[in-house]
């Protein structure tokens, strides 16, 4: 789960960069900076956090499937806000909180899977919302890693069976294995191998930075080899999911590798703020727009006086 910077997404027919103005202090910055609305702001209403995440200078925002309830006036208030704040939606989850039994890597889960797939899509076209994460679920007992891998690969290639000729994506995420000691994709490299035996330029990796981290490290060298599979980059530091600059991630290295690499997709925090929100992702926006043209530091630390 910031600003548009004015270049469009390789793939798809959409124009998500002309949302929102581009800032000229950010000419340079090719990716796109959106923020992962589940982290922030949830004591208040959805239309009440658009408004702060705005505030913020995000134009750019990610959802886990809050639609999956609203009602019809809901989606009107939502709809509505989204307009008046000139807001995109560019990536969702929810397919794991529609049905349990969603995982990539259990061969007898996949119907369920691609019929959520297919439910969730109209919902995705009335939000205008084009990427859609997908989870290989847990280790499945039973099942060989290999045989769990290669149904993540079959189940992948039906799953873009279902999006051909539409605008949409499809993104796998890995998840560290200390927040979820069951989860089979612990390991993004695995993931890339995934990608790319599926072959579909609409099925693509969610590199999660910080899971990443947590997993294996090497952060980098997987950006350099694998830069072309990559659809949404999720940004947190290490230990405790906080502001970059907080833990042992340099992302000031991490946004200039991703500039170098002509990297003009999302890049999306997805961090828990330890102080102010709307302050917070001011900052992290302003200077991952900022990596570019200084090495200033990343974050200075907020001192109660």
């Amino acid at each position: 789960m910031g600003a548009a910077l004015g270049l469009g997404v390789p793939g798809l027919g959409i124009s998500e960069q002309a949302q929102s103005p581009e800032p000229p202090a950010t000419a340079e910055v090719p990716f796109q900076i959106s923020i992962m609305l589940w982290t922030v702001l949830r004591n208040l209403s959805f239309e009440e956090r658009l408004d702060k995440v705005a505030e913020a200078g995000y134009r750019n925002v990610e959802l886990v499937g809050e639609f999956e309830k609203w009602s019809e006036n809901d989606w009107r208030n939502a709809l509505n806000k989204k307009r008046e704040l000139g807001i995109t939606f560019d990536t969702t989850g929810g397919l794991h909180h529609a049905n349990e039994k969603v995982g990539l890597a259990d061969p007898s889960a996949r119907e369920a899977m691609l019929d959520d797939i297919r439910n969730i899509l109209p919902a995705c076209e009335r939000l205008g919302c084009r990427r859609i994460i997908l989870l290989t679920g847990n280790v499945v007992p039973g099942l060989t890693h290999e045989q769990q891998h290669q149904s993540c690969i079959e189940g992948l290639q039906r799953a873009a069976e279902i999006i051909q000729g539409k605008d949409f994506e499809l993104l796998v995420e890995n998840i560290d294995p200390k927040e979820d000691p069951g989860y089979f994709l612990t390991s993004v490299a695995e993931g890339f191998e995934i990608i790319r035996a599926v072959d579909n330029p609409q099925v693509r990796i969610l590199y999660d930075f910080y899971h990443e981290q947590i997993a294996d490290g090497n952060l980098i060298e997987k950006l350099e080899k694998n830069i072309d599979l990559i659809g949404v980059c999720h940004i947190a530091d290490v230990p405790g999911r906080h502001e970059p600059g907080t833990g042992e991630i340099d992302y000031i290295n991490i946004y200039k590798k991703l500039a170098s690499l002509r990297y003009d997709r999302f890049v999306a925090m997805e961090y828990l703020p330890t102080y102010d929100p709307v302050e917070s992702l001011r900052t992290s926006r302003e200077q991952a727009s900022r990596a570019l043209m200084c090495q200033q530091p990343l974050w200075t630390p907020k001192l109660n006086i």
